[in-house]
């Protein structure tokens, strides 16, 4: 497998059900060769085309999990990038209970659905969300160094950023859009995928 084919792939696994646009943005391959590739990839069997949307086929996820290896292996050799990688995973704890925060708030004892109707509520999550990325910063940039294909996500989260804190609650955590949350849990299904490690439950 060539190296841009890797990458579209991987993508693939990250962006389910991704368009060529998203599919590229993640593999850092421009677009006409990313469409190239998944023609191709879709003619072999590799991957699954519907309405424009792409999906690994059972056939192309074995494929791609055998050549992690290959490709991966000068970045899990990498030693700056997997202690950055292993602070990330220290950050995603805290990100995990901020996202649980955000989504339900204590009433009577109990957590119960929040419906955002607490602005200052709100606003103190992402505050908290703000002091979090800036604590992220030199770690994404450590990641970046060493994978520059991942600025994809900087800029993304920036993003989310500023719009949650411009008062944009979809901007949090909204999984049907690229919210600060959606863009993190791509992130980490990258790196998990790079390192070679599993997702805990």
């Amino acid at each position: 497998m060539n190296t841009d084919l890797h990458l579209v792939m991987h993508a693939i696994a990250i962006r389910k059900h991704g368009a060529a646009e998203d599919i590229a943005a993640i593999a850092s391959v421009p677009l006409a060769r990313t469409a190239d590739l998944l023609a191709s990839a879709v003619a072999g069997g590799r991957v699954l085309e519907a309405n424009g949307r792409y999906l690994l086929s059972p056939a192309g996820q074995l494929i791609l999990a055998s050549e992690y290896s290959r490709f991966c292996d000068g970045l899990r050799a990498n030693a700056a990038f997997v202690a950055a990688y292993e602070r990330f995973e220290r950050i995603n704890v805290d990100l995990k209970q901020l996202i649980t925060d955000w989504q339900t708030l204590e009433l009577g004892g109990k957590r119960v659905p929040n419906d955002h109707s607490d602005r200052d509520y709100d606003q103190r999550i992402v505050d908290r969300l703000g002091d979090l990325h800036e604590r992220f910063e030199p770690v994404l940039k450590a990641l970046v160094g060493g994978a520059p294909r991942l600025k994809v996500y900087q800029k993304k989260l920036l993003a989310a950023l500023d719009k949650a804190e411009n008062g944009e609650t979809a901007a949090v955590s909204d999984a049907r859009s690229d919210s600060y949350h959606t863009v993190w849990f791509e992130l980490h299904e990258d790196l998990l995928r790079l390192m070679g490690r599993q997702r805990e439950e």
